[in-house]
């Protein structure tokens, strides 16, 4: 596993840095948060973004949500993209089950409900597109 230079020496400015894992031959979709997270993390420390802020935290949890719920809801991660330009991290996660997601409230039997909504708050923008095999969730979030 490459491991990113330290937040000191990685490349900042308008500097584009991209992960990509789809279905094509390319690369395995993460087949969990933990590997999502850490595609995320590693192209936050390539973007000089401090794992230490608010922008890291938030952007982390809002992969985590959106992998755990392509996992639980949609069948599986078929497709993953994260990508980082002049400070916005965009997040593409594609699963196999078309329904699009929706809030719902956790009962003491079902606990839960709180990572469709939790993604809505953090995200500056959240976009749902549905297909006869699928959907694909995509957020973009500041990261300064």
């Amino acid at each position: 596993m490459n491991h990113p230079p330290p937040p000191s020496q990685a490349p900042q400015g308008s500097q584009r840095h991209r992960e990509e894992a789809a279905g094509d031959g390319h690369a395995v979709p993460p087949g969990s948060a933990a590997a999502a997270r850490d595609h995320v993390r590693e192209l936050l420390l390539l973007a000089g973004v401090s794992l230490d802020g608010v922008p890291a935290a938030d952007a982390l949890l809002v992969t985590s949500e959106l992998v755990t719920n392509a996992i639980r809801h949609g069948h599986g991660v078929t497709a993953f993209r994260a990508d980082i330009e002049d400070g916005v991290l965009r997040l593409s996660i594609a699963d196999a089950n078309p329904r699009p997601p929706t809030a719902r409230t956790g009962t003491v039997d079902h606990p839960g409900g709180y990572g469709w909504p939790l993604v809505q708050r953090l995200a500056d923008r959240v976009d749902c597109s549905t297909r006869a095999d699928g959907k694909t969730i995509t957020t973009v979030l500041r990261l300064s």
